[in-house]
């Protein structure tokens, strides 16, 4: 609705800027002219800088810009109206998948579908009208004056004089109580900015108008009537042709005032009262709208209002309705109208997801900022209460000293008779006094000298006073004296009589072991003493104590460092390791950017065919843009890579591909069905977390044996880590080690296979950890292996978790079970569980040794949908077994990683210095003097070979006995700490340890125990670790050696020869896996293999210390915990899930 406005009020503008929106609050006069128009107004605005008056028109239903919303469309499925809901429904999305490549421009004008042929025309004559009116003179600016009708004009003012104001009507079509109100005697008048560029006149063209005012202040009649005409013309064009819909100007472009007429007799809302607009734009994802119609001032029933087009838009969506329940959309097509020259849909993606990377910085930001306030406050009160506890503290330290002192004094005397005495004998503070010490009364009888050790207030301050006595010659006996200071704040003297200086007296005088007293008199202290003495103890355990934090929280901010340092030179190294075959450039890619990506066909199944294609999409192939057209790719500038280059999108977390001989197939390179698949890094989606149930019978460290349990929790809290939920379902053993659960609770019960379950949950190093007990007693018998029924109870063991899982609820989207023990879970769940409750989750199944339980682990390998075991060369060792051979294609070598936290010599309370690769020559030194003392070794600087293992055939027993002859041959010295499952084997080897005792005692120590601090102290202290396993599937030994600076020393099999590559011989298959060698290994089971690596290995100590050194530095370096095996476990789980 437009109102004339009385031409008697001017108002003064201060300033107007060339790129803001000025709003005015200006009374209306509510009037018209004797022939019934409604009376235009001219309203003066005067410009300091330019000396410019400008004529405004006020327009009182102009839309103002609005905040984004929520998004609403109707769908009402009547197209002719239906009367649906009265609430207005809620919009959708329209489209499923947006098409990334980019409009083509040249489109049509948007308002073609709604009207004829005489749209050139119109055009032609909107632009003479331009070029006419650009040619006046006149010094001002027009803004035309809209107008309206007199009905019309009375039904508002009515409805002011009824309501006494008016609200907006917001995007769901009602009245908002945040609209903003405006009374009967006012409103809104919007102001566009205005830019001049001469001083005689000044135009621009808003809105797709030619508005110009004169320097008068007057209205252009001329510009104002033909932009009638051309509305005139406009609307009697569409209502001859039976369009129900035009805009003005008719070329709609961004950021941008238009006015939409919508002709109301040829709608379904012909007999509506009101009509609303709602709508949004960009098929309804951006700023909705909803906004009243007028009636125009053109015939045929013409109704209009005027909609502010924002930047981003490349199209505008609405529909009209009555603000009640009826609507016209368009024969359920809804209106649109197409932007020109801004954004298309592809850029509007990008804009919104460029927004969305926006909110979630924010996001981000407000909750650190959260997080700092919280922690603040909890620092604060931790403060506080550490002072408490401070204070307390020197408060009872105080209350204990003043009670000793005053005992003292109770007690204590100035002389003892014939014994010692003092001259004078009144002790004054800060005095020097005469102390003399019969010797022929006391132990000191025979020695040549006397010595004074004392100190002052119960040795508070230690030794203070060292004296040497002289002989007294005028004192008859055998008296000596000596003249001694007493310091000013001493109460008591405390003194003991020696034979000698501290460090070389050997015999004491020291009363009877009660030590010698005298009190100072007249020293007793007052309360203003006690309470300085007080705040004194209170200040220095709060420095202390600050120290102690300080020093702490510095170890951990570099603790966080070199995590945070590994984990990126890991990442890289893992990006690096498929180089061979396939990297991009740059390394690290960013979402938003284009990527060159190269691949090595040499070195795959497409090797020699003539072409290549790139198949590739992202986000696990779910990307809304799916599948990108087959690519061929082109020769690299060198090598025998080839190359495509793709523009990756900014809600992306990860690129995969694979690649194929021909654009539509034929031979497929998919990494063995693992496919390619590189991260991508600063996308505004991440992904999905995924659900990981492990089923495991060991768990380290409540029910640990061997690595397994090692595996199930390092894994495990590695892939947590990475954003993952993980669970773990372990039997509950009555021998279990509680002490390391925390929160530890009754979860629930159930029941099944005629037995109660209790179900007891718990947290271990941070992951959720779910414990079967079953009530008929399986797991109450006193160890985890070697019951007689071991097979019978670990078989219900695996069948009651799969029903746990059913009964709880839970359904993950990975079942991860681990070697013979939970192998039965495998075929349970596809024969029983698949398709009843755990519809989702897909088994993978871990060999850890395929030396136990074959049968069980063969049927596995049948049932679970991948198989890893726990290293490259380990699974290419076993692939030739009957039970493994016919499921090639799903099996998989993935290392195991250590704890990185509890094998940390920075962090390690078990050795007496701290160290990392920066000290490593000096940690080490400290650790093997530290481990000699406590074995009773010769302190000297010998090379010390260390051996921490099982001793079965399996870990190589006669090479480790030959091992230890040969390491004392070449003087150095040897440690060997670990147990024999076989009483044969533990005997024989304490055998050895008495002979070695006789004839080596001082070189070698046999520890035929479990230590686990003593393992630690070894690690550090040793200069090589060996391993001469006969077969090692994985391996840790030499992988905790490496963490601590030790040279492994290794037989080149299994995980060994995936982890050590010899300094001598393995540079190029080092290299090729983006790491650097490490220590030394040899081929041969027997005596000159041991040889062959341990000389060489302690040459190198005696010839080459420096080189050594640096060796011991780069080791420490690498990393070998969870970091990599865990990014390689997550590309199984997906290849699983696909």
């Amino acid at each position: 609705m437009e109102i004339p406005l009385s031409l008697q009020r001017p108002l003064s503008c201060r300033t107007l800027s060339s790129d803001q929106r000025t709003q005015f609050k200006i009374k209306p006069f509510i009037g018209f002219s004797p022939n019934g128009n409604p009376q235009s107004f001219g309203l003066k605005m005067h410009h300091a800088a330019a000396k410019v008056t400008y004529r405004v028109t006020a327009s009182a239903d102009f839309s103002r810009r609005r905040k984004q919303r929520e998004i609403l469309k109707p769908r009402s499925k009547d197209s002719r109206g239906s009367r649906a809901r009265t609430q207005v429904p809620k919009s959708s999305r329209r489209r499923d998948q947006r098409n990334n490549k980019k409009k083509q421009g040249g489109s049509t004008s948007p308002t073609k579908e709604f009207r004829g042929s005489n749209m050139k025309e119109l055009e032609r004559k909107s632009e003479h009208d331009v070029e006419e009116e650009s040619d006046d003179k006149s010094n001002g600016i027009g803004l035309e004056i809209g107008s309206t009708s007199e009905s019309l004009f009375h039904d508002k003012t009515s409805q002011f004089e009824k309501n006494g104001q008016f609200f907006e009507v917001d995007e769901q079509g009602i009245e908002s109580k945040a609209a903003e109100r405006i009374t009967k005697n006012e409103v809104y008048v919007l102001l566009d900015a205005v830019n001049y560029e001469e001083p005689g006149w000044s135009e621009k063209i808003n809105s797709g108008k030619l508005q110009k005012v004169t320097a008068d202040g007057d209205v252009d009649v001329s510009v104002y009537g033909s932009r009638k005409e051309i509305l005139d013309k406009l609307a009697e064009d569409n209502f001859r042709e039976g369009n129900k819909l035009f805009c003005y100007p008719e070329m709609v472009k961004p950021d941008q005032n238009i006015e939409i007429f919508f002709n109301k007799s040829l709608s379904t809302l012909k007999n509506a009262q009101d009509v609303i607009i709602m709508g949004a734009f960009n098929d309804w994802e951006w700023k909705s709208f909803a906004v009243t119609l007028n009636k125009s001032y053109t015939r045929w029933d013409w109704w209009s209002c005027h909609i502010h087009v924002p930047k981003e838009a490349y199209k505008i969506d609405f529909v009209f309705y009555n603000g009640k329940d009826l609507y016209d959309n368009n024969n359920m097509q809804d209106f649109c109208i197409n932007v020109q020259g801004g954004m298309d849909a592809s850029d509007f993606e990008n804009f919104l997801l460029e927004e969305k990377r926006k909110e979630e910085e924010e996001l981000m930001r407000q909750k650190a900022k959260m997080q700092r306030r919280a922690e603040e406050q909890r620092l604060i009160e931790a403060e506080r209460a550490a002072s408490e506890a401070d204070r307390a503290q020197a408060r009872e330290e105080t209350a204990e000293r003043r009670g000793m002192l005053q005992e003292l004094m109770k007690k204590e005397v100035t002389s003892v008779h014939n014994v010692w005495y003092i001259e004078p004998s009144e002790l004054e503070g800060n005095g020097i006094i005469r102390l003399y010490y019969n010797r022929s009364f006391g132990p000191l009888i025979h020695a040549n000298d006397i010595w004074i050790h004392g100190g002052h207030n119960g040795w508070k301050r230690g030794l203070s006073i060292i004296l040497k006595l002289g002989k007294s010659e005028d004192k008859g006996g055998d008296w000596w004296y000596a003249d001694v200071v007493i310091p000013d704040e001493a109460l008591v003297v405390d003194w003991v009589f020696a034979n000698g200086p501290p460090e070389q007296a050997n015999i004491y005088d020291n009363n009877k072991s009660q030590d010698f007293h005298a009190i100072v008199p007249n020293s007793m202290p007052d309360e203003l003493y006690w309470a300085e003495y007080e705040q004194k103890i209170y200040r220095g355990l709060q420095t202390e104590r600050r120290l102690r934090e300080e020093a702490k929280l510095a170890k951990a901010e570099k603790t966080a460092q070199m995590k945070a340092e590994t984990k990126e030179r890991t990442l890289k190294t893992f990006l690096l390791s498929q180089k061979h075959i396939v990297y991009t450039d740059p390394l690290n890619v960013q979402a938003g950017s284009t990527v060159t990506l190269f691949y090595n066909p040499a070195n795959t199944v497409l090797d020699g065919k003539s072409e290549v294609w790139l198949r590739c999409s992202f986000n696990q192939w779910s990307h809304h843009f799916g599948k990108l057209p087959p690519q061929k790719m082109i020769p690299a500038e060198n090598g025998s890579h080839l190359k495509a280059t793709v523009k990756v999108p900014l809600d992306t977390y990860m690129m995969d591909f694979v690649f194929s001989e021909r654009e539509d197939g034929g031979i497929f390179d998919d990494r063995n069905g693992v496919e390619y698949h590189i991260p991508v890094f600063g996308g505004v989606e991440k992904e999905p977390s995924m659900h990981i149930v492990h089923v495991a019978v060991e768990m380290a460290p409540i029910a640990k044996v061997g690595g397994l349990g090692d595996v199930v929790t390092g894994l495990s809290r590695a892939v947590q880590d990475m954003n993952h939920n993980v669970d773990i379902i372990l039997p509950k053993y009555d021998c279990i080690t509680l002490s390391n659960v925390r929160d530890l609770q009754f979860h629930k019960s159930y029941s099944w296979a005629g037995t109660e379950i209790k179900v007891w949950s718990g947290k271990v190093e941070g992951l959720n950890v779910y414990y079967l007990e079953p009530q008929n007693g399986l797991f109450w018998v006193g160890c985890i292996y070697g019951h007689r029924n071991d097979r019978d109870r670990f078989g219900f063991f695996s069948h009651a978790a799969l029903e746990f899982l059913v009964q709880s609820g839970l359904d993950p989207d990975i079942i991860h079970c681990h070697d013979w023990c939970t192998a039965p879970v495998s075929w349970l769940f596809k024969e029983h569980y698949m398709h009843h409750g755990l519809s989702k989750a897909n088994v993978v199944f871990t060999i850890h040794n395929l030396e136990f339980g074959a049968d069980l682990i063969g049927k596995a390998m049948a049932f679970s949908d991948k198989v890893t075991t726990v290293s490259p060369t380990y699974s290419q060792e076993v692939s030739g077994n009957p039970i493994i051979a016919p499921h090639g294609s799903k099996f998989h070598g993935i290392l195991n990683g250590i704890n990185a936290d509890i094998w940390d010599p920075y962090n390690d309370e078990f050795i007496p210095v701290s160290y990392t690769s920066e000290n490593v020559v000096e940690g080490k030194r400290a650790a093997k003097e530290a481990l000699q003392q406590r074995l009773g070794l010769k302190r000297a600087d010998l090379p010390l070979v260390g051996i921490i293992t099982r001793l079965t055939h399996q870990k190589g027993i006669d090479l480790i006995k030959h091992a230890i002859w040969r390491t004392l041959e070449c003087n150095g010295q040897v440690v060997l700490l670990g147990t024999a499952p076989d009483p044969r084997i533990q005997n024989d080897f304490v055998n050895l340890a008495n002979q070695l005792h006789s004839s080596h005692n001082d070189l070698a120590r046999l520890c035929l125990t479990y230590d686990e601090p003593l393992s630690h102290l070894i690690y550090a202290g040793s200069d090589f670790i060996l391993v001469p396993s006969i077969f090692e599937p994985c391996g840790l030994t030499q992988l905790t050696a490496m963490r601590y600076g030790s040279i492994p020393v290794v037989r080149k099999t299994g995980g060994l020869r995936d982890t050590v590559f010899d300094v001598d011989h393995d540079k190029e298959r080092a290299e090729a896996l983006g790491v650097e060698t490490n220590g030394f290994n040899f081929n041969g089971a027997d005596a000159d293999g041991v040889d062959y690596g341990l000389n060489r290995a302690i040459s190198a100590w005696y010839d080459k210390r420096e080189w050594f050194n640096s060796l011991s530095k780069r080791i420490m370096e690498q990393d070998w915990s969870w970091n990599r095996p865990a990014l390689d476990y997550l590309e199984l789980y997906r290849a699983a899930r696909k």
